[in-house]
């Protein structure tokens, strides 16, 4: 996780998962928060909108389903990231369970 500056602040790794998913899961919150958009709905978006595309070349950006924001009053306060199941779409539900896991708890 990181908060809403980007910046690491959690991060939880099995010990079975490859070495990649720390960086990979840090990346994705960080392009999370700095887009203001989930991953998978970023890289529709590149297709649809092939002017945007150029964010994959952005410093640390990684647009690869699994990074989401993370909400409270309709302000992102953060971001997750998710790397390690068998696809993106798996890791944005990992992380949307994540966030559903503490709503209550950054509810203000």
């Amino acid at each position: 996780m990181v908060d809403r500056f980007g910046i690491q602040q959690v991060l939880l790794r099995d010990r079975f998962a490859g070495p990649h998913t720390p960086s990979t899961a840090t990346r994705k919150a960080w392009t999370a928060v700095s887009f203001r958009a989930g991953t998978v709905e970023l890289s529709q978006r590149m297709i649809e909108t092939p002017s945007i595309a150029g964010i994959r070349f952005v410093e640390g950006a990684l647009v690869l389903g699994g990074g989401l924001p993370i909400e409270a009053a309709g302000s992102i306060v953060g971001g997750i990231g998710v790397s390690g199941a068998p696809g993106g779409e798996m890791d944005e539900a990992c992380g949307r369970a994540g966030i559903a896991a503490i709503e209550q708890e950054i509810a203000f």
